[in-house]
């Protein structure tokens, strides 16, 4: 499937895909947006004995609530309004192979206990049928959420989770593989020339550069900037200069509000902050608590350094008690300078 990946993570990755592939087990992949989660379930599949059937991907999230269980068991003609024929549906469609539920973790809870009497009785009834169609399907999952925070709150089914849960492969974000750069670089460019653009060779500084960024939209937005820098390449080689002048306009796209402004709040600025996260989908689960530790750390560091190092002060500033104020600076890693 062309997946690429030198990086201990990655080897991981690929020797329990190599063990799980075999078995006919469930498997849910975790992992951010963009971070290559279909790649990794078309190579369960690939490599499973069912690599001759169907493998059918569908994205939980972009399915309405309303039409998931038609779109997963089919419906009957009339059997609501709009069912103007009979539609098979994507169990039907992936008989014999590999059913491939992409962001599970959007699924609402109604369709989560149709889902899981499939996964039970290996049966289901088409919308407004009757008639009981046997299924043989292997079925995938990915998510980008926390489902085990999901099933703590009520939003997803316990009994669901464990079912899907079988076998997890966590595919690791981009700043965890940055290794594996300058290969998947090369890999996006023989992508590029095949649609027709020119290849031009990265400089090394050109990696060095690409390595140092932190990529929220990983591998999927590391591919788009490479596009981009093919798109605009002036010359035979791309440098440094090159990529330090694309990374800017991404970040400058983001710092400027919709009038072509620097923001003048913090409200303004903390958008701004976020824009990358959701540009390539959503992000990462616990954002709220990445947001709160970037915006207290520099706070508290700001205030001690005014302060001198006195907490006594400090925490009368920042309006804490004085021991809530030494926790802070110890979870944070603050170093106290006097």
């Amino acid at each position: 499937q062309g997946l690429v990946g030198s990086a201990p993570v990655m080897q991981d990755l690929f020797r329990s895909l190599a063990r799980t592939a075999q078995t006919d087990l469930s498997v849910l992949i975790i992992g951010e947006t963009g971070t290559g989660k279909e790649l990794i379930a078309r190579s369960v599949h690939e490599y499973s004995y069912r690599q001759n059937s169907p493998f059918v991907a569908v994205n939980m999230a972009a399915i309405p609530s309303e039409l998931i269980e038609s779109t997963l068991f089919g419906h009957k003609k009339g059997a609501f309004s709009g069912a103007v024929d009979h539609k098979i549906g994507h169990f039907e469609q992936a008989h014999g192979g590999t059913l491939f539920l992409d962001e599970i973790g959007d699924m609402p809870l109604s369709a989560q206990t149709r889902l899981l009497r499939v996964l039970q009785e290996g049966e289901y009834t088409p919308v407004g049928g009757n008639t009981v169609v046997k299924t043989d399907v292997r079925i995938v999952a990915a998510t980008h959420k926390n489902l085990e925070k999901l099933v703590q709150s009520g939003q997803f089914r316990e009994d669901l989770y464990y079912r899907l849960n079988v076998v997890p492969l966590y595919v690791p974000p981009l700043r965890d593989r940055v290794e594996d750069i300058p290969a998947l670089v090369e890999k996006f460019c023989e992508k590029a020339v095949e649609r027709g653009l020119e290849n031009c060779p990265f400089d090394s500084s050109a990696h060095g550069l690409l390595r140092d960024y932190q990529w929220p939209g990983n591998v999927r937005e590391l591919e788009n900037v490479v596009s981009r820098l093919l798109v605009n390449a002036t010359g035979n080689r791309i440098s440094a200069d090159m990529v330090v002048a694309e990374l800017r306009q991404k970040r400058n796209a983001y710092s400027l509000g919709a009038d072509g402004v620097l923001p003048e709040t913090l409200d303004d600025s903390v958008l701004a902050y976020l824009e990358p996260a959701f540009e390539y989908g959503l992000p990462a689960p616990g954002l709220y608590e990445r947001v709160l530790t970037e915006v207290e750390r520099p706070l508290i560091e700001r205030t001690l350094k005014a302060v001198s190092g006195n907490q006594i002060k400090a925490s009368h500033i920042l309006g804490l008690n004085r021991n809530t104020l030494r926790k802070k600076i110890k979870e944070l890693g603050i170093q106290v300078i006097k």
